[in-house]
């Protein structure tokens, strides 16, 4: 793995703070604005795959999707950031992320708390540092560029698409 140098480094950092405060605002905040406006309930699941999982009997493959996806970049740039890090060091914080926002979701009573997301999101994570592995494979000393390139073109896409959503 290459190691981030000066401005790549800033670059990949600044992704990641937009990244985080992203995911912050739409899995805490519910992509809103107000407080007023955040559900108000409590509920905890910590059998996988039930509870909110299960809709009409069936399990909800795109919520589940969709944990993973969005916790995938987390797995890339911490995987940029910090490529001497043994595996199980670079899933910590990813899970861990994904714990607190289940406990901030509790805490407050703004949402379920549930093991299937918190499975789901370190998934997701995993998955970005598998993915990084596999790019440094192909790209060698190019990886990180890329990724960055990559992933400054979809993040500012992404904010176009809130900004869509938020004023509709």
């Amino acid at each position: 793995m290459e190691k981030l140098k000066g401005n790549e480094r800033k670059v990949t950092t600044g992704l990641l703070i937009i990244y985080l405060l992203v995911i912050t605002w739409i899995i805490v905040f519910k992509m809103t604005f107000s407080f007023k406006e955040l559900p108000h309930f409590r509920n905890v699941n910590v059998i996988p795959f039930a509870g909110s999982a299960v809709i009409n009997n069936q399990i909800d493959f795109v919520e589940i999707i969709g944990n993973v996806l969005i916790f995938f970049p987390f797995g890339l740039y911490l995987s940029m950031l910090k490529p001497n890090w043994s595996f199980l060091k670079k899933v910590i914080p990813i899970a861990a992320v994904s714990l607190f926002f289940e406990a901030i979701q509790f805490i407050f009573s703004i949402g379920g708390t549930d093991i299937t997301d918190l499975m789901g999101n370190t998934l997701g994570g995993v998955t970005g540092i598998g993915i990084y592995y596999m790019l440094c494979k192909l790209f060698k000393e190019k990886t990180d560029r890329r990724i960055n390139v990559f992933a400054s073109i979809g993040t500012t896409f992404v904010i176009i698409l809130l900004i869509v959503f938020v004023k509709t």
